[in-house]
């Protein structure tokens, strides 16, 4: 089995909530029988329930609509025909996450509410990043918790990072300061940014997470360069919460996803593309140091409706 195989069978795993949750939906609602105004209604609130919402179910409907209807179809062309509309909604966020050479270093805030998974992923991506031959620091701005920074010590150790570090309780944008001091003039190649977990429902500590950014400003105008949102896919429709709430805080430059674990939300995903339209760069399947790999638009919306990687009808491409 090929590595890209391998990953997208465990993807499909990790989406089988979902995905079962929508063929035996889909199945119940449209059998064999012509598109009609009754089953575009009843399809529409199976994907609203799968997490899509209600804007991006509509759009997916509305398209069949035009497409098919009057005509018969089954459960499996169904589903084939969603996974391509929703291959394209995904396909406009679809963007690796860039390094851009002519910043040394290329700051990287990543951010998020607790529990998401910020300092793992960090040291997922330092991985990534350390295997593509780059000199990568860290630093461990989560200062509200003593783990935290445990936890990104243990990573640096993992992945041969120096991790920048104070005790716990200490200014945090101070210390990012000092961490992008130190990285500008030791020639580092990536400075990746821990935060603390912010409740997007808490201003005073979402206005101490801007303060880091406007902190590294001051070394550097044009830092961060990239502000990553960490989101939990179990957490559904809350995310959009979470989206307006740092963007309005931080500038998110784009999204990572964590969490895709078998849980029924993965359609939020969907949803968070077509009403932000924010790159999503990463996805991740568990906890392990291989276990984020970059987004893929066609494989996560095959994955999400339950079929084969390599099965693509041709009327059913862009």
């Amino acid at each position: 089995m090929s590595a890209k195989r391998g990953w997208f069978s465990r993807l499909r795993e990790r989406l089988s909530r979902t995905s079962n949750v929508l063929k035996e939906r889909i199945l119940a609602v449209v059998v064999r029988r012509k598109v009609d105004e009754e089953l575009l209604e009843e399809l529409e609130e199976v994907l609203i329930l799968a997490d899509l919402g209600v804007e991006t179910a509509g759009r997916l409907v509305r398209r069949l609509r035009r497409e098919r209807f009057g005509r018969e179809v089954d459960e499996r062309e169904v589903r084939e025909l969603l996974a391509a509309y929703i291959t394209d909604i995904l396909a406009q966020v679809e963007r690796p996450l860039q390094i851009d050479p002519s910043h040394r270093p290329h700051v990287i805030l990543v951010c998020g509410v607790n529990g998401t998974g910020k300092t793992t992923t960090i040291g997922k991506l330092a991985r990534l990043f350390r295997q593509q031959g780059l000199k990568v620091m860290l630093a461990a701005c989560d200062t509200f918790r003593a783990a935290a920074i445990e936890q990104l010590r243990v990573w640096g150790e993992r992945t041969g990072c120096p991790v920048v570090e104070a005790k716990p309780g200490a200014d945090a944008a101070g210390l990012a300061y000092s961490a992008l001091e130190r990285a500008r003039k030791d020639g580092f190649d990536v400075l990746l940014i821990d935060t603390a977990g912010r409740l997007h429902n808490r201003k005073e500590l979402m206005d101490e997470l801007a303060k880091i950014a406007r902190v590294v400003r001051k070394l550097d105008p044009s830092a961060p360069h990239d502000v990553l949102l960490v989101l939990d896919a179990t957490t559904g429709q809350n995310a959009h919460a979470q989206v307006q709430t740092f963007r309005e805080m931080v500038d998110v430059t784009g999204l990572v996803i964590t969490k895709l674990d078998g849980t029924a939300k993965g359609g939020v995903v969907v949803a968070l593309a077509e009403r932000f339209g924010l790159p999503v760069h990463f996805v991740g399947i568990g906890e392990g140091p291989d276990d984020l790999r970059p987004f893929d638009a066609r494989s996560f919306a095959r994955a999400l409706l339950g079929l084969e990687e390599e099965t693509e009808p041709a009327e059913a491409r862009p």
